[in-house]
């Protein structure tokens, strides 16, 4: 007798998004609030399913940010791939997260099959009491460690500075990405270290104490050389 024909699993595939900013000097994450089972009620990541086998993946998560979020124009690059069996109750479900990170971004506006939508901050998000939907929590820290690695390695900080900025404000990023206070001395050296990182850029600013400050600008660096280490 000839073996049954083989049939392919049934699998679902979704795009998961984490979106990070930086806001009143803390890092925070786009979450939304899902108005649907399972996990109703319950904090999770903006995403969901793809339309049909025609979708393109990062479509389709351009997509899931504009309908749960209201959010467009950003950028967005691939994350991790998690497909573990279990991860969702409604079945086999292998998912493409995307990590965008930028400055600036506007209040999200929920939609679709989102109750509600608001930027948390990351310690918030993480908090052992905070209840998130899936294996979003672990999807949340690996796009975080994705982000310091960037500030690491890449001109990426400055961009959450304004057109002019002090050393002082530039460091506030790195501490507020990488969840650590850091030498001034140490950060200054190391900053001036990595070439085509900062330009000085007109004259000095008052500080708050009074002092006068030197005013800086990105250059034209956007890989780092050498990297700006974690301590």
């Amino acid at each position: 007798m000839p073996d049954d024909p083989w049939q392919p699993p049934r699998i679902l595939l979704a795009v998961d998004l984490v979106i990070l900013t930086l806001r009143d000097a803390r890092l925070h994450v786009l979450l939304v609030e899902r108005g649907i089972d399972p996990f109703l009620g319950t904090f999770a990541l903006p995403g969901g399913f793809l339309r049909d086998e025609h979708e393109d993946i990062e479509v389709a998560a351009r997509r899931e940010l504009l309908e749960e979020a209201g959010l467009s124009n950003v950028h967005v690059e691939p994350l991790a791939v998690y497909g573990e069996p279990g991860r969702d109750p409604r079945g086999r479900v292998v998912s493409v997260a995307y990590l965008a990170i930028a400055p600036r971004l506007p209040e999200p506006i929920a939609g679709t099959d989102a109750a509600g939508a608001s930027w948390t901050s990351v310690d918030d998000a993480l908090a052992p009491g905070t209840e998130l939907a899936f294996d979003h929590r672990r999807i949340i820290i690996d796009g975080i460690e994705r982000a310091r690695t960037k500030l690491e390695h890449t001109a990426l900080a400055t961009a959450f500075c304004a057109k002019s900025f002090t050393i002082s404000e530039l460091q506030q990023v790195y501490e507020a990405v990488w969840g650590v206070r850091l030498d001034p001395r140490n950060f200054y050296r190391k900053v001036q270290g990595a070439h085509g990182f900062i330009v000085a850029d007109g004259p000095m600013r008052k500080t708050p104490n009074g002092r006068p400050a030197r005013l800086f600008k990105a250059g034209t660096a956007h890989v780092l050389n050498p990297p700006m280490t974690r301590p």
